[in-house]
């Protein structure tokens, strides 16, 4: 831990609003309340070593994607006299040193963060402490979305009926954080320690700007299939870290476009999954999948890490993945079927991989979608569904323009045989999930 100076101002008379997956001043629901029901508010922001020390890449893009938008935040506080404060360590050892007035800050709902929030919770709890916790990630939470007997929904479909049936414009209401900054305790600005003293130097990797286009919503339902096309919104890198309101983007989609609505849905029914079955994150959804005998071939799988299983589709997403930590969706769905089905690699390690790569990495969805491409996740009868890499590219890049804007040498000799004939892998895979399955 670092930084003993901000955390001597953090006293009784302090209360702490504690930034984490909302790095934002303007329709933050947690801090409005902190807001609104205290003054002398201190924002704090904590590079948690727990999360940090798991990293291998020291110039990974999420860590300077935090530290710029932590930057941010930290301008717009001083304009108003206030700081924000960033400290570095575990935040359970971090708070037993705290007595502050109360401590305010939007729900994790990850199994990591309920553990470590619970902590905090009692530990605050047992010197007479308040510890506030809001819902601003999503717009439905935990089990507020479920069937008529209380029970989680486990299919998106009728989750997502319910969901909409749900809705109402008191969910869309932003929250008037920014108009409340003068209840933030006045302090002399402390400087921001610097990515090497977190650990970490600045990422090479172009970081998706904190920018909303309205055009490229309403084409999505016509674009969004096509790699080649800038027909996704990059988005997901803000609403990991909040420093775009989920409320806003919500209203926003409900006017414009329904298919993109129906994937900010689909991001809150794996962080439904994920809430109500955290089993998800170590196997399968359905257990039996657990059985299935995976080759897990170490040859094959740096073939299909590095962008050479000699499958154009896989290898394009695989290379864009690498060189910008980004891949389209289309892509994301054909490589981890590829690698699961055709390769026969458990998906834990392409979730993995993807965990180490992707800017924007989410737990829930990156775990729920490598399930749904394995056929152990949330889908009725999902494990004959084995894409066909070369239909798909034919279908979706039918020019060639996004395997050949990744992959330089195809259509020459250097570019590498395929690795595996689809109509044997299908075959075989077919075969193994069946015997696992005890399908006759």
């Amino acid at each position: 831990m670092q930084f003993d100076k901000p955390i001597a101002i953090i006293d009784a008379q302090t209360t702490v609003f504690w930034f984490r997956r909302d790095l934002r001043l303007e329709d933050n629901r947690g801090l409005h309340h902190a807001l609104k029901e205290n003054g002398n508010v201190l924002g704090v922001f904590i590079f948690d070593t727990v999360i940090l020390n798991d990293l291998k890449d020291r110039s990974d893009g999420r860590v300077t994607f935090i530290y710029e938008s932590l930057k941010i935040l930290k301008a717009k506080l001083e304009e108003a006299g206030s700081t924000l404060v960033v400290l570095i360590g575990e935040p359970k050892i971090i708070f037993s040193g705290l007595t502050p007035a109360a401590v305010y800050c939007n729900a994790d709902y990850e199994p990591y963060a309920l553990e470590r929030d619970q902590h905090i919770h009692n530990l605050m709890a047992s010197k007479g402490i308040s510890f506030c916790s809001f819902k601003d990630h999503v717009i439905f939470e935990k089990d507020e979305v479920t069937k008529d007997d209380g029970k989680p929904y486990t299919i998106f479909t009728p989750y997502s009926r319910k969901w909409k049936s749900k809705l109402t414009q008191a969910d869309l209401q932003p929250e008037p954080s920014e108009k409340l900054l003068k209840n933030f305790k006045k302090v002399v600005p402390f400087d921001l320690p610097s990515l090497e003293d977190i650990g970490f130097v600045p990422t090479a990797l172009e970081l998706p700007p904190r920018v909303i286009s309205t055009a490229v919503i309403e084409r999505y339902s016509e674009t969004r299939d096509y790699p080649a096309l800038r027909g996704t919104t990059r988005l997901g890198i803000h609403l990991r870290f909040g420093t775009i309101s989920i409320r806003k983007l919500t209203a926003l989609a409900g006017k414009t476009n329904q298919v993109w609505l129906n994937e900010l849905i689909w991001r809150e029914f794996y962080q439904m999954i994920l809430f109500q079955f955290p089993y998800v994150v170590k196997g399968a959804f359905k257990p039996a999948y657990d059985r299935i005998e995976w080759r897990n071939n170490q040859n094959d799988f740096t073939a299909w890490m590095s962008g050479m299983t000699g499958y154009p589709m896989v290898d394009a997403g695989m290379r864009e993945l690498n060189a910008t930590g980004f891949m389209h969706n289309r892509a994301r769905m054909v490589v981890a079927s590829f690698l699961t089905k055709h390769l026969l690699i458990d998906w834990r390690w392409g979730e993995a991989y993807f965990a180490e790569k992707l800017l924007d990495f989410e737990l829930a969805s990156n775990n729920g979608g490598w399930q749904w491409a394995a056929g152990c996740g949330c889908d009725a009868a999902p494990y004959f569904r084995v894409f066909n890499p070369a239909l798909q590219a034919e279908k979706f890049d039918p020019k060639f323009e996004y395997i050949k804007k990744w992959i330089h040498e195809f259509g020459t000799s250097a570019y590498p045989k395929p690795i595996v004939d689809h109509v044997f892998a299908r075959d075989r895979v077919l075969k193994i999930y069946k015997q696992a399955l005890e399908i006759n």
